[in-house]
């Protein structure tokens, strides 16, 4: 009799198997992919499905009370309540599911750390269902693209995805989300090639492709009554005509459309930037924006309460010409409202609710000088011209409108309006609504999307440009006890087996163990590893570093048609890595531009750089780099970067400069009232990385200051792209600061009510830290420094700890610092988690550490520790990387 085994033990072994070398080269193959990118969009499918479900409950029930208890007391009450509650379900559950979820998508895509999780959906789905339920006019197909992000970047953690194709799933989640929310699979492929990706690769095309149809098919086999017939349409109007009379006045429409899309954007960042400044909680401007919603619509006309049948009365033109007009107006405010406000809802819905609205009243002004009757086709065609203007994104809007009514009449006129729009749109101000938005939020995509070209060597090179190519295999039948001799001599401990020209297994120091004690006679193909992961030569080296790190492998076998052509191990990614810091750098465009710059007297032995940014906080830093420059008689020059496009000449090209002299005068004072020489420069340049080397060249800089931000930290860099560049490059000290998330923290306590830690590694960075100290303590009064904790993590298994480095420490600050110095000395797993709970524990307003300027690629595969302590931690981390 067989036992059974337990339900947990059963699940663990399908997800080993899962996770197990079967699908290890399967992971990185394009069927695999497509098979990933068809489960994508069944999610998507449904999630879309739940969305629209429970959006149509809460707005019917909604409704149902309207009828009851009168608009002005449900409308108002269900705006605020409900929007409180998800915009406070928001803040504290998932803050990145806020807003519409296109610009998260986006940063995604440009490998920058953004959340897409399974709790990301789920609170995206709850909290728009909320917010639309109860009745702010946003929409609920962008977030469906974010939902549909989210549950594949899920699915990837779970099931053994590379690198690369992660991006693609992520980006075909996004396609199949729209495709679910619109049932417009064609659509959502070209929103992700138009807006997400800009990358029309094969593989791109491809999964998006499986993922949109996919979710689209299964959204429509959900809504069908009979699961055998699907709608022909969804929009089915009749009477749709195009005359080339009304062409002039499509020419009109889509100048129109793209003057008040562009308008429209603008007020929409405006708004967000205003409820930025005003610091209010999420909670508050939702439940705001919907008290706001609510009293609005409830003294406008009966039709406005139904947001979800709007469009179709638009549309079939059962509304008047004022109640058009008032729809345009009503919507075009209170959706500045509420997408200012960031409650979690798209823009989609309502540009095309505006735009049918616009088109409409083209119709009319058409049928009024020429006499004919097109005003359906006009408010068609302005949904797509609209939706041009506010998301520039033309072939997309050209196909959701045409595959919502499938009317070839609708594709010549919806191609001029369409076209002409975005050309208007771009003409009043460039750029997309979601790129601004990002810049809002601290992430310019220009500077990431640049650096990820010139930097991800991971990507352009191929395991053929690594490999070794002359490989030292051995034989299935050759006795262990010769192998053991062929391992004496080589400096290899592992060995590709080949049989008769084919890759049968391989053989490594591991596979010994399985050897019995004294039984000699073995044939190393009793004892190899059969079937092993396998790469080709033309794979990229992002997909071999994957299958080495997530199977714990050390070496893979290099394949060229089933020929063993080579091998690759970690060493040689790691030194082509090396190769590629040591190779000659291309000549830079390094051309900028001097706006603004004032000096005082030239009276230092050194002198600071400080770059800031508009969202760095230049106060804190000031007073970290006024300790310094105070007591080692340094200088500091404050300098700001603005970023232009590469075709733009930086002396001819207007910039507001406004709010950056408005941060230089102030540090100018501040420098005065401190009496220590600050000057200030603004630059106008290409690339802030090579502005910054040129002024470090030039001015002799002693001391590099940065501040640093952790949401703007990439998957491919370890602390950001411009500080990563300029560890490796620039020949100066440098300093990151990454201040607290409050002002409890230092530097703005002059009175000490927490600790100081300093984790000890023995490491010239961490020595220079020390030396920094007493600087760093000056802003504190005399009498009230906080205490200084030493401490310095070793494994468990350590049997004696040598607490050499910890006394000589406190030796050196005894003799620099007037307070108490502890030392301590932790055995633990993890340094990161050891120094993070030693800073809570003695809740240490301070903690500087150590960074060491290796490989960049190493810190990848072992973990970059100051960074994670950094991440981890509320309070200030100041980092130390010497040259």
């Amino acid at each position: 009799m067989v036992d059974k085994l337990p339900l947990p033990k059963i699940i663990h072994r399908l997800h080993s198997w899962w996770k197990s070398k079967h699908l290890a080269r399967d992971s990185i193959s394009i069927r695999y992919a497509l098979i990933e990118a068809c489960l994508i969009g069944i999610f998507a499918a449904l999630a879309a499905l739940l969305l629209r479900q429970g959006i149509s409950f809460l707005g019917g029930y909604r409704l149902q009370l309207v009828d009851k208890w009168g608009a002005m007391t449900v409308l108002p009450l269900f705006g605020l309540t409900l929007g409180a509650i998800a915009g406070l379900f928001v803040e504290y559950v998932a803050p990145t599911a806020a807003g519409g979820g296109i610009p998260q998508v986006k940063a995604a895509l440009t490998r920058l750390k953004m959340p897409l999780s399974f709790r990301v959906a789920i609170v995206k789905i709850i909290g728009t269902i909320l917010v639309l339920g109860a009745g702010l006019p946003l929409g609920r197909r962008a977030p469906t693209v974010h939902i549909g992000a989210a549950l594949a970047g899920a699915l990837t953690r779970f099931v053994p995805t590379s690198p690369e194709h992660k991006r693609q799933m992520i980006a075909a989640g996004a396609a199949a989300g729209l495709a679910a929310g619109f049932n417009t699979p064609i659509a959502g492929v070209m929103f992700v090639v138009e807006e997400l990706m800009g990358d029309i690769s094969n593989l791109t095309l491809e999964i998006a492709l499986v993922a949109s149809f996919t979710g689209a098919v299964v959204s429509l086999l959900l809504q069908s009554s009979n699961f055998f017939q699907l709608p022909s349409q969804i929009l089915d109007i009749e009477g749709l005509n195009f005359l080339p009379s009304d062409i002039p006045f499509y020419v009109l429409m889509g100048i129109s459309a793209g003057i008040l899309g562009a308008f429209f954007n603008r007020s929409v960042l405006l708004s967000v930037q205003w409820n930025k400044k005003v610091n209010v909680p999420l909670a508050v401007r939702v439940g705001v924006a919907g008290l706001i919603s609510g009293i609005v619509i409830a003294l406008l006309p009966s039709f406005f309460w139904d947001n979800a049948g709007l469009k179709e009365f638009l549309i079939r033109g059962e509304l008047s010409l004022r109640e058009t007009a008032l729809v345009l107006f009503a919507h075009y405010v209170l959706t500045i409202i509420a997408a200012g406000s960031r409650a979690p809802g798209g823009l989609f819905a309502p540009a095309l609710v505006m735009g049918s609205a616009f088109g409409y009243l083209v119709g009319n002004l058409e049928a009024l000088i020429s006499g004919t009757d097109a005003t359906t086709t006009f408010a068609l065609v302005g949904m797509a011209a609209l939706f041009t203007g506010i998301i520039r994104v033309p072939i997309t809007a050209i196909m959701i409108v045409f595959e919502l009514n499938g009317n070839f009449n609708l594709v010549l006129p919806l191609m001029i309006t369409c076209a002409i729009a975005y050309i208007s749109a771009e003409t009043v101000e460039k750029g997309s609504l979601y790129k601004y938005l990002l810049g809002n939020m601290g992430i310019d995509l220009e500077d990431v999307e640049e650096s990820n070209n010139n930097n991800n060597f991971l990507t352009h090179l191929k395991a053929s440009n690594v490999m070794q190519p002359q490989v030292e295999t051995t034989n299935p039948d050759v006795w262990v006890s010769d192998l053991l001799q062929l391992m004496t001599i080589s400096h290899h401990r592992g060995f590709p087996v080949v049989n008769q020209g084919r890759l049968v297994g391989i053989v490594t120091q591991s596979d010994l163990v399985k050897v019995s004690t004294g039984k000699t006679q073995v044939k190393v193909g009793e004892i190899m590893t059969k079937n092993p992961i396998v790469v080709a030569a033309e794979d990229n080296l992002s997909d071999v570093l994957y299958l080495l790190n997530s199977y714990q492998l050390s070496r893979l076998p290099v394949l060229n048609n089933n020929r063993l052509v080579g091998i690759i191990t970690r060493t040689d990614i790691i030194r082509a890595e090396v190769n590629e810091l040591k190779a000659e750098a291309p000549v830079l465009s390094t051309s900028f531009y001097l706006i603004y710059q004032t000096a005082s007297p030239a009276t230092g032995k050194g002198c600071i750089l400080v770059p800031v940014s508009e969202d760095d906080d230049f106060r804190g830093l000031f007073k970290v780099a006024e300790a310094i420059a105070r007591r080692h008689e340094y200088e500091i020059e404050f300098v700001r970067v603005i970023k232009i496009a590469q075709y733009q000449a930086p002396h001819g090209t207007h910039v507001d400069v406004r709010s950056a002299r408005h941060t230089m005068h102030t540090l100018e004072r501040m420098g005065r009232k401190a009496k220590i020489p600050v000057h200030t420069t603004i630059i106008v340049g290409h690339q802030r990385t090579a502005v910054l080397l040129d002024i470090i060249k030039n001015k002799h800089i002693d001391l590099l200051i940065m501040g640093w931000k952790q949401q703007s930290n990439s998957q491919e860099f370890i602390f950001s792209h411009v500080i990563d560049s300029l560890i490796n490059k620039a020949p100066c000290e440098l300093i990151l600061v990454k201040l607290g998330k409050n002002k409890q923290y230092y530097p703005y306590q002059t009175k000490a009510q927490g600790s100081c830690v300093i984790p000890i590694s023995g490491g010239p960075n961490i020595q220079e830290g020390l030396k920094l100290l007493p600087a760093f303590l000056d802003i504190y009064e005399s009498k009230k420094l906080p205490s200084i904790w030493l401490t310095k993590v070793y494994s468990r298994e350590k049997q004696q700890l040598d607490l050499g480095d910890l006394h000589a420490a406190v030796k050196k600050l005894g003799k620099l610092v007037p307070t108490d110095i502890n030392i301590l000395p932790l055995c633990a797993d993890s340094v990161v988690s050891a120094i993070v709970q030693t800073a809570e524990i003695y809740h240490a307003e301070l903690v500087i550490v150590g960074a060491s300027r290796e490989s960049l690629l190493k810190q990848a595969w072992y973990g970059n520790i100051p960074e994670q302590i950094a991440q981890k931690l509320d309070s200030t981390v100041i980092i130390i990387c010497l040259p």
